[in-house]
């Protein structure tokens, strides 16, 4: 059987990456700019990094920022209006995962406008054109959706988020700058590293890992672990290496899918409008447990990545050994162990939710409804 690998384009890595979207653009012949952003970064002045340069050089663009955390059905459709109206040309995505997983639904549509009603797009979609010209510039350590196959859109009226998986949403070029990320508060940067060692574990472990990615996400993990306390301590190195390391996975984990970490997480954003990231670095852990007794030797791996003297240890406690260094990785960068929102009278539905979720069917265990409640119980 043949496997497929889907990549960006072209990526550019390192301080000062911004600079090079002018001759990128102009390369191409492209007139105007939509730029995809949240209120957040336009109020801290990071989106403006990205403006500066197109100012520097003469480039015109429009700002759409209807963008809210954990995106949803309106905010793709007002940006697919947006967008009309805007005379643009191409996009440019700058932000963590909402930003980049609104633009991608945007440009998806505006190309394929059979889709405008969004939901049309959860799964596998028959989309047949490639969504608009896209420069993706993420801001956030973990989410890697500058280098993913994969959007997630909240639909509010049902309470749920669904996954979609497109090869023709991929954006075009992937300008991986540190220096965009220096400005996130610790809280977000933890939050997302976790995110992006939870795409790099859940990665290596899916019922789809193959050996390709399995060598990226088990140098992603190596990476996140050296790295992810530097980064929430605002530290050069530490930025630098979640910079890397979150894209090595994104590459990854978008060509084999994840697990259902990453399912029960969509369901706790859904309902409870959790923070991606915390969600899944609670769940991470409790998950890997539930896992480890399908993944063979791959829980020495991940120990031994993440700094773990394996010597002398046996199976069981090599597993033991990967969990604690997940778990303990979360502690030091401070992520709550519990979520305090979960009620008993909502599990069934969480759970049910979780079941449906695209993410689950990858996960290496087969997990029933009856465990995700387990699972998710262990949060309250």
């Amino acid at each position: 059987m043949a496997n497929r690998f889907v990549s960006n384009a072209i990526s550019y890595h390192g301080k000062g990456a911004i600079l090079e979207i002018p001759g990128l653009v102009a390369a191409k012949g492209f007139k105007k700019a939509f730029i995809a952003t949240d209120p957040d970064l336009l109020k801290f002045g990071v989106t403006k990094k990205v403006t500066d340069v197109l100012d520097a050089n003469g480039m015109e663009y429009f700002i759409y920022s209807d963008i809210k955390p954990n995106p949803t059905i309106e905010n793709v459709q007002s940006g697919v209006a947006a967008y009309k109206e805007s005379g643009a040309d191409y996009m440019i995505t700058v932000g963590g995962g909402s930003s980049m997983d609104t633009g991608k639904a945007i440009g998806i549509i505006i190309n394929n406008p059979e889709f405008a009603d969004v939901r049309s797009l959860e799964g596998v979609a028959p989309t047949k054109n490639r969504t608009v010209y896209t420069i993706a510039v993420p801001t956030t350590a973990g989410t890697a959706a500058e280098a993913t196959i994969n959007y997630v859109i909240t639909d509010v009226e049902r309470k749920r988020k669904f996954v979609c998986v497109d090869v023709n949403d991929i954006p075009d070029i992937a300008v991986v700058d540190p220096d965009m990320m220096s400005t996130m508060p610790k809280g977000l940067t933890a939050s997302t590293g976790m995110d992006a060692l939870t795409h790099a574990i859940e990665g290596y472990t899916t019922k789809a890992a193959w050996d390709l990615p399995d060598c990226l996400n088990l140098e992603a993990i190596r990476l996140i672990g050296k790295s992810l306390r530097g980064a929430v301590a605002n530290e050069p190195a530490g930025r630098e290496g979640m910079a890397l390391g979150q894209f090595v996975t994104g590459m990854a984990f978008s060509n084999v899918g994840l697990g259902i970490a990453h399912s029960i997480a969509h369901t706790l954003g859904a309902v409870y409008d959790t923070p991606h990231g915390v969600a899944c670095a609670m769940m991470l852990p409790i998950v890997m447990e539930f896992n480890a007794d399908v993944t063979g030797e791959k829980y020495k791996a991940i120990a031994e990545a993440l700094g773990v003297d394996t010597t002398g240890m046996d199976q069981a406690a090599y597993r033991k050994a990967a969990v604690d260094a997940v778990r303990q990785l979360s502690v030091d960068v401070g992520i709550p162990t519990k979520l305090a929102a979960i009620r008993e009278e909502d599990l069934e539905f969480l759970a049910q939710s979780a079941y449906a979720d695209a993410c689950a069917p990858g996960n290496p265990k087969e997990a029933s409804v009856e465990d995700m409640k387990a699972l998710i119980r262990q949060l309250m």
